[in-house]
């Protein structure tokens, strides 16, 4: 089914990243257990790699030393078009890791930022065509969503909230797998709000398959989601299967491991 976007999805043009800091085994955890920094560093080089392979220009930013959780830089902004919404963590451990972002994204975009009590986070974002799909978690507050009701405006597009069941962020729970097709874990969210993007939903009984990453027609899966690579495989989609389970342990997943920013015209996962 045609989404109703005069744009068109691509890979995204470029990328921003974030160096894993040596602090990072200090990052939050909802089942605390003990990270090797040095293999989540192989596994982000890998991550990188493979931004780089589908042809994404990717600049990586240096680690925050202070900042644990700082290499999941999908969570202190949102780019929408050529704007780009600096959020502000309901974690006080992670309020400042924006740092750098605005000098890093304003060759590309207009930048604003929300202001206290507001809070959100990327990785409650999902965009589908013009409808941005928020996350209610406890890091995306009503005051959050409403900067961002104003940030989309002004791009075309119209904001929907989900409930989720469980999970940290939306994109815990869901994401796209291609244009046309979403795949989502039902023991976190019950799927009703997502059909009216008029795609196709595809569930996955495995924790860490309903974060993937589509870039363009090759979609990232986590190597901890065998079943869900599978699946997608089945679909005939281009699958690559990443290591992530060192970010996994941190409660991260393929999409906060990078910035995406769109090609002119476009939009991206």
């Amino acid at each position: 089914m045609t989404l109703p976007s005069m744009l068109t999805f691509e890979a995204p043009g470029a990328a921003l990243v974030r160096s894993v800091p040596d602090c990072f085994n200090d990052s939050i955890q909802e089942h605390p257990a003990d990270i090797d920094v040095a293999r989540a560093r192989e596994q982000h080089t890998a991550y990188v790699s493979a931004l780089k392979e589908v042809g994404i220009a990717v600049r990586v930013l240096p680690a925050l030393p202070d900042h644990p959780d700082c290499c999941f830089v999908e969570d202190p902004a949102v780019v929408i078009g050529r704007r780009a919404l600096l959020t502000r963590s309901a974690a006080p451990q992670r309020q400042g890791e924006s740092a750098g972002l605005s000098e890093a994204l304003a060759d590309w975009c207009s930048i604003s930022s929300m202001p206290a009590p507001a809070t959100l986070d990327g990785g409650d974002i999902l965009r589908v065509g013009q409808i941005l799909y928020v996350g209610r978690t406890a890091r995306s507050n009503s005051e959050g969503l409403a900067w961002l009701k104003l940030a989309a405006a002004a791009e075309g597009l119209t904001v929907c909230p989900v409930p989720l069941r469980a999970g940290l962020h939306l994109k815990s729970a869901v994401t796209l797998a291609s244009p046309e097709l979403l795949i989502y874990c039902p023991e976190m969210l019950h799927p009703g709000p997502l059909e009216a993007a008029g795609i196709e939903l595809l569930p996955t009984d495995e924790p860490h398959g309903g974060n993937v990453l589509a870039l363009g027609d090759t979609v990232l899966v986590s190597a901890s989601a065998p079943r869900t690579a599978e699946a997608l495989h089945r679909r005939n989609l281009r699958v690559r299967v990443l290591q992530v389970d060192e970010f996994h342990k941190a409660d991260g997943a393929l999409t906060c491991l990078s910035l995406r920013l769109p090609r002119v015209r476009t939009w991206t996962a």
